[in-house]
């Protein structure tokens, strides 16, 4: 039997099994999934689970049931691409005929001293879980931080606000302003919104070092305090990608050409996070890599050229609590209840597998 393994259950790596459960696979193969958990995490939502305004349960989407797909679970420590094999804590070594590799990112700390120890995460469903729980034992009228205002921070920080309206909660970034990174329209929008529910705003802050309770702006002879630190500020490839001796781009993302494979190594794909694309990490960005990638092993299976169009996204759209939200459509700026009936849309297809 030839295997297909493809390692990280996420938007890359489901968008690809489910399409190839889909359509007719030779039948001397079968695809093993393997992931941590027994469940996708819908990840643009654990905001909204460290904030305490869903439940982990709304946030999991089954894995596909096929005789085709095997499930394994575990800890990926090391992928020997000359021997392929891949090598699982506590498991016997897996052997493959193709790989993909979706395995996401996990912060990005740039050297702070501290950053890492002293603040939390929604990086991954696990760390999700436990920023709830830190953020929900604050004590009324407590100070929770968020480090990094673009669409994670400021997700984190609004979604938290409808939680826990007693909480004081700022933002902090290096940047004049939360969301630089898109038009200033709907940076103002989403600044106003933030002063009419009082959440704290504050650009220009360089962060040195991370201390339980304390945080150190080079900017600024006076310390910020704080209860909980949470830790927004950018991501990079997860360890296992940033261990490979292989060419990758400046933020560390795998090198990959026209078919998303590892141009030195034909047999391994590259999806989402871990993959160095003319595109933002996203979720939605995963998984149209995702399907062009079943598309390329349905050629190679059938031996014929793939011919892949380029990745079109639809755009992005964030969420100010429940009601409100903002979008980047083609793009137009959309604000208000229509972006987040839109993302609430999306939400209810991508828990059904719709797309």
């Amino acid at each position: 039997m030839r295997k297909l393994i493809i390692l990280g259950g996420g938007y890359g790596g489901l968008a690809i099994a489910n399409e190839l459960l889909e359509k007719h696979m030779p039948m001397d193969v079968s695809i093993v999934l393997v992931d941590r958990m027994p469940f996708q995490g819908l990840k643009t939502e654990y905001y909204a689970l460290a904030a305490g305004t869903v439940s982990d349960l709304e946030l999991r989407v089954k894995f596909p049931v096929d005789p085709r797909i095997s499930l394994a679970y575990g800890e990926v420590t090391d992928v020997d691409m000359e021997h392929k094999l891949v090598h699982i804590e506590g498991q016997e070594s897996l052997e493959y005929e193709w790989l993909v590799i979706g395995l996401g990112c996990t912060d990005k700390y740039h050297g702070i001293e501290g950053a890492e120890q002293f603040s939390t995460s929604i990086q991954t469903f696990s760390a999700a879980r436990q920023t709830y729980a830190q953020l929900n034992d604050i004590k009324p009228y407590g100070q929770v931080s968020i480090v990094g205002g673009g669409l994670s921070g400021v997700e984190v920080a609004a979604e938290l606000r409808e939680s826990r309206p007693d909480l004081n909660i700022r933002i902090l970034d290096r940047g004049p302003s939360v969301l630089s990174a898109f038009p200033s329209k709907l940076q103002s929008f989403v600044a106003e919104w933030f002063e009419e529910h009082h959440v704290e705003m504050r650009g220009h802050v360089g962060l040195t070092k991370v201390e339980g309770g304390i945080l150190h702006d080079c900017n600024s002879s006076t310390p910020i305090y704080t209860d909980v630190t949470v830790w927004t500020a950018g991501i990079q490839p997860v360890p296992l990608v940033q261990r490979m001796n292989l060419p990758k781009d400046n933020q560390g993302r795998l090198v990959i050409n026209e078919y998303h494979q590892l141009p030195d190594h034909n047999d391994v794909f590259i999806v989402g996070d871990c993959a160095s694309l003319p595109l933002s990490p996203s979720g939605q960005a995963a998984g149209a890599q995702g399907k062009q990638i079943a598309e390329v092993m349905q050629a190679i299976w059938h031996d014929k050229t793939p011919r892949l169009g380029k990745i079109k996204l639809k755009g992005v759209l964030g969420s100010l609590g429940k009601k409100s939200g903002f979008g980047l459509m083609g793009g137009t700026a959309i604000m208000g209840r229509v972006p987040r009936l839109v993302k609430s849309g999306v939400l209810w297809r991508s828990k059904r597998h719709l797309g």
